[in-house]
């Protein structure tokens, strides 16, 4: 299936214009582009966070579709819920249409609070689409760490001082989690790469059953980054094998990019306020930590994916 941007422009946007995220940010653009992916109705839930507030300030929506707020904790569980009556509905013959179901979630919400509600849904095998929008700390209420947050990043748990510099372990790899619960298909995206992203949500919502897709979405103040290189630090996280792009399809890993030069993992973090310190002379080894770490989740992804790209669409 090929993407036309022409065609996309045309579609009626289900994310309206004058909501109230920061400019640049990474978690609104990665949004807008799941929901161009949609044909046909669909149910949105959303668990508390920094989008929830941008988009839904009472008494005011940017939502044109049914979307229903919740708990930090609980949208997989709220959404399996809404599936679940959907289902029961439409076996009564109450409803004909084929509808679709999206959650969405931060990373505290999904890597951490919402971890078990998540694993849950997976589990239970509900027909539902969980997109995480991952800007790797708590940024609604005050930057603070995530297990999402990388390795050595400075947030306000976990400072740079003379006690330790930064957080000091690695990220969590949650797609390889749920890709573990063994459901029908688990993928990583970037705001940046529009045409792998939408197509990866497009091909989410065709499939029956749980899906799972984790998206890298830049917060110009918590990575401290100027707004306008939310994009290019978006295609510095693809190039530098940070945040690659794969999908995993029935327990088949693929793999849809790689590189044709893999940049080191410096000029990615360079851009970004919250790495500053570990470019001091003295705290080089941070750096040679991050990129061993980096180096080596690669190598493993190539391994599970035979070193084969195959592209999202043709």
């Amino acid at each position: 299936m090929a993407l036309n941007l022409k065609e996309l422009s045309k579609k009626r946007e289900l994310l309206s214009p004058g909501h109230r995220a920061c400019s640049g940010c990474g978690s609104i653009l990665a949004i807008r582009q799941v929901m161009m992916a949609v044909e046909g109705p669909v149910v949105v839930g959303f668990a508390t966070g920094c989008m929830e507030v941008v988009t839904t300030v009472y008494p005011y929506t940017a939502w044109r579709v049914p979307y229903i707020h919740n708990a930090f904790e609980n949208v997989a569980a709220t959404m399996s819920g809404v599936e679940t009556a959907y289902r029961a509905a439409r076996k009564q013959g109450k409803i004909s249409e084929d509808v679709k179901f999206i959650a969405f979630g931060g990373d505290g919400g999904t890597y951490d609070i919402g971890l078990q509600s998540l694993s849950g849904a997976m589990e239970r095998g509900h027909d539902l689409l969980y997109v995480c929008y991952n800007n790797e700390a708590y940024m609604n209420t005050g930057i603070q760490r995530s297990s999402s947050t990388p390795f050595a990043a400075a947030t306000s748990t976990c400072p740079v001082g003379d006690v330790e510099l930064g957080k000091t372990q690695h990220s969590k790899d949650l797609t390889a989690i749920m890709a573990a619960h063994d459901i029908p298909y688990v993928a990583q995206a970037t705001p940046h790469n529009w045409r792998d992203l939408i197509g990866k949500v497009k091909k989410a919502l065709a499939i029956r059953g749980p899906k799972f897709i984790n998206i890298s979405a830049s917060c110009f103040r918590g990575w401290r980054l100027p707004p306008h290189l939310s994009v290019d630090v978006s295609r510095l996280a693809v190039e530098t094998c940070f945040w690659p792009l794969y999908e995993v399809e029935n327990g088949e890993w693929k793999l849809n990019y790689k590189p044709k030069e893999k940049l080191p993992i410096a000029e990615l973090f360079k851009l970004q306020g919250r790495f500053s310190h570990i470019f001091e002379e003295a705290n080089r080894e941070l750096l040679d930590q991050a990129q061993a770490f980096v180096d080596r989740k690669w190598e493993d992804l190539l391994k599970r994916t035979g070193d084969k790209v195959q592209k999202v669409l043709a």
